[in-house]
């Protein structure tokens, strides 16, 4: 066995290799230990083989914890330490209002899965989603104790509907495996050492001292965090300013606001904005909706706010939304029922009977004839022609001013990061620099609503996890 000197790294920020008979014969260990500032001192063992290695992955979100685990499967002697600023998982724990949207189980085709990413729909139809995708990790937490389920709408969930049964089952393979795992402490530097190694700067909270760890590889997937860009831009990678993205829209219309709480199965809905003269058909999304008290969510809004992110951050979040609240349906039909109708209850109050082929509330009827100034007691007999166009106008193009950008609390997502040109993404490994890792959120990658977002950070911690545990341990390969 070939052993090596003992190495020094301190806090001070000097890095040195000190012979091991040396350190036994002089004073140097007591000098170190009586210095006026406390310092931190990580001894690797004298025993330690040639081959052992550290990866070092920042942020312990999904995409980090999902990689350090695959990592370590396939090099079960690498070392591997994750490093999070605050609690691990955090995400993972409020997402889908708890119960966790671990992915989205409609979406075979992977050409059809990628094309519900607004920022890596093109990069994405490449190996990323054939190397790790949604069938896969459904498989990974089925075979590791965690029951799912897939709702009509494709999101995939565990049969607990408790987002604890995911993190338990994570935690529990981090323990597994043996990857530790180092909480409330950030990342502030890192920089390149003389050996090609990577030497990171790690802060701990509500201490006055710094580390530094001295990686083999590095895995930056730190979500949305600043911390990822600073880093990434610290090794030469160019970031894409991040801006929100999946939020809901704010609509100055208080009678629209009274509606709170009503829901639509099926509307269309069109993005209108000052600073987009171009068609853009992602602008124009089909699905629920949802009215509350500020405005308009629901996913047919998420959606749009997803793909018109950069669009409406440019404008100032100010435009039109102009929505078709019956689209299967064409104008001249809306108008031949609503004429049917009249003839059908021609003494009956205009507020009180209504077509029920449109499949909108009473609420939402009076609503649309309060805006075009129809009074309580007009009867159906007593409708126009004309009357009849303008409702049958507004059911079909009915325009709201969208006045700003709500919150989206369940995802938390944004639209930027390290540049997708600059990764690799059947490696997930940097062009610009060897040994270098992203995966998530991190990268320029964005998904609408409905499990996207999570099967974004899981293939590619687990491309990432594989690469790395095969440079370790090239001869080595667990598929498991």
């Amino acid at each position: 066995m070939v052993t090596d000197p003992i190495r020094l790294v301190i806090s001070s920020g000097f890095s040195s290799f000190v012979p091991i008979n040396s350190w036994k014969r002089g004073g140097l260990a007591l000098s170190l230990w009586k210095r006026k500032f406390s310092e931190r001192i990580i001894c690797e063992s004298e025993t330690k083989t040639s081959r052992e290695e550290l990866l070092a992955v920042v942020g312990g979100g999904a995409a980090g914890v999902y990689g350090a685990i695959r990592a370590k499967t396939v090099a079960p002697d690498l070392s591997v330490v994750i490093i999070e600023k605050g609690k691990p998982l955090s995400k993972v724990k409020v997402s889908g209002g708890g119960r966790c949207n671990v992915t989205n189980g409609h979406c075979a085709d992977n050409m059809i899965l990628a094309e519900n990413y607004p920022r890596g729909h093109k990069e994405f139809r490449g190996s990323f989603f054939h190397l790790h995708g949604p069938v896969d990790t459904m498989s990974w937490f089925s075979s590791h104790g965690v029951e799912l389920k897939t709702e009509g709408d494709g999101r995939v969930f565990p049969v607990s509907n408790s987002s604890s049964s995911i993190i338990d089952c994570l935690m529990s393979q981090v323990k597994q495996k043996g990857v530790s795992m180092q909480t409330r402490k950030a990342v502030t530097s890192v920089s390149i050492a003389n050996n090609g190694k990577f030497l990171l700067n790690v802060q701990q909270q509500l201490a006055d001292n710094d580390e530094r760890v001295e990686a083999d590889y590095l895995l930056i997937a730190t979500g949305c965090s600043r911390q990822g860009y600073a880093l990434a831009s610290q090794l030469g990678h160019t970031i894409i300013d991040p801006v929100p993205s999946l939020f809901t829209f704010k609509i100055e219309d208080s009678q629209l606001t009274e509606l709170a709480g009503i829901s639509f199965t099926k509307v269309k809905v069109r993005l209108k904005l000052d600073n987009v003269q171009r068609n853009i058909p992602q602008l124009t999304q089909v699905g629920s909706m949802l009215v509350t008290h500020w405005g308009l969510s629901g996913p047919a809004v998420l959606r749009l706010s997803a793909w018109g992110a950069r669009y409406l951050f440019s404008s100032g979040y100010k435009g039109k939304l102009i929505i078709d609240f019956t689209p299967d349906l064409h104008e001249e039909n809306v108008k031949s029922i609503l004429s049917h109708h009249k003839h059908q209850f021609a003494k009956q109050k205009v507020y009180n009977s209504y077509p029920f082929d449109f499949g909108i509330s009473k609420r939402f009827w009076c609503y649309v004839l309060n805006r075009q100034g129809f009074g309580g007691d007009i009867l159906w007999a007593s409708m126009s022609n004309n009357s009849l166009i303008s409702i049958a106008s507004i059911l079909k193009h009915c325009t709201f001013e969208v006045a700003g950008k709500g919150q989206f609390k369940e995802e938390f997502v944004t639209a930027g990061g390290v540049s997708l040109s600059e990764i690799s993404l059947n490696t997930m490994e940097s062009k610009i620099c060897p040994r270098l890792f992203f995966a998530g959120e991190v990268l320029n990658v964005d998904g609408i609503t409905g499990g996207f977002n999570f099967q974004n950070a899981w293939s590619g911690g687990y491309i990432a996890g594989t690469t790395i545990g095969r440079l370790a341990h090239p001869i080595l390969d667990h598929p498991a």
